[in-house]
């Protein structure tokens, strides 16, 4: 499994600042401090998360599973281009294999061997189908679902935020863990500000994304992010009470309220 980042907004912090600044007259970023971009970035944590989209990451996956990037492409905000298995002839062989079937030790152990038996019959299947004739395109239908591919992927950073709140919480399968991980590490290495924007939920929020797992499979759950109760106290309240809304005012590149 191996992540690159291949391209990224130049300038990013500055970019972003700048978006806030055509909302609220302010400084521009080259006109503030260093400490002034930190802090108006931090306001915008707090605020409307479209200038994220502004920002964009370009991503090569490489030596990872079919059964993952099916996963991946449900982002529908993101763009991707995957290696074909239509067009090219592929080698069952080539299938990443999950990580708890591997040996323990020198020692081959039942799961493992289960695997690599299957694997060496659907290549033989697979040429098989070749050799009398089948198409690329029809052969590959016996190939395993978990077999190895690469793929580009592009996500702006409002996108990879949402992503980091599911993705690296511990009811993702262990490959997308895996590999989100190396995506916000590669993206920490360019733009270490970006942290607060890249955390799983429980951290980002203080409330758990999948609460009916959490209570019972994740070691990460807290009794206190259970709001139920509050939840449906605060859902009588605010339906029953007229509409209201507050008036803000721009003053210093922030809004007042």
């Amino acid at each position: 499994m191996r992540v690159t980042l291949t391209r990224y907004t130049p300038d990013a912090l500055n970019l972003l600042v700048g978006t806030k600044s055509t909302r609220m007259r302010g400084k521009t970023p080259e006109e503030m401090t260093e400490a002034e971009r930190y802090d108006h970035f931090q306001y915008m944590l707090d605020t409307i998360r479209s200038p994220f989209e502004f920002v964009d990451y370009i991503f090569q996956i490489e030596g990872v599973s079919k059964n993952f990037t099916h996963q991946l492409v449900r982002t529908r905000t993101g763009a991707y281009q995957q290696e074909t298995s239509r067009a090219l002839e592929m080698d069952a062989h080539d299938t990443v294999m999950p990580t708890k079937f591997a040996r323990s030790g020198s020692v081959i152990g039942e799961l493992e061997e289960i695997w690599h038996d299957a694997l060496a019959d659907a290549n033989h299947s697979y040429k098989a189908l070749l050799s009398a004739g089948a198409a690329l395109q029809d052969a590959r239908a016996i190939l395993p679902s978990n077999m190895e591919t690469k793929i580009a992927a592009k996500f702006n950073l409002r996108t990879l935020s949402d992503m980091a709140r599911n993705r690296l919480c511990t009811r993702t399968q262990g490959e997308y863990q895996d590999v989100f991980r190396l995506m916000r590490a590669a993206v920490l290495d360019v733009h270490p500000w970006a942290d607060p924007l890249l955390q799983v939920a429980c951290v980002a929020t203080g409330q758990c994304a999948f609460p009916r797992h959490g209570k019972v499979h994740c070691t990460f759950y807290r009794p206190w992010m259970d709001l139920s109760a509050q939840k449906e106290e605060l859902r009588k309240v605010f339906w029953a009470a007229p509409v209201t809304t507050n008036n803000p005012v721009a003053a210093g590149g922030k809004s007042t309220g």
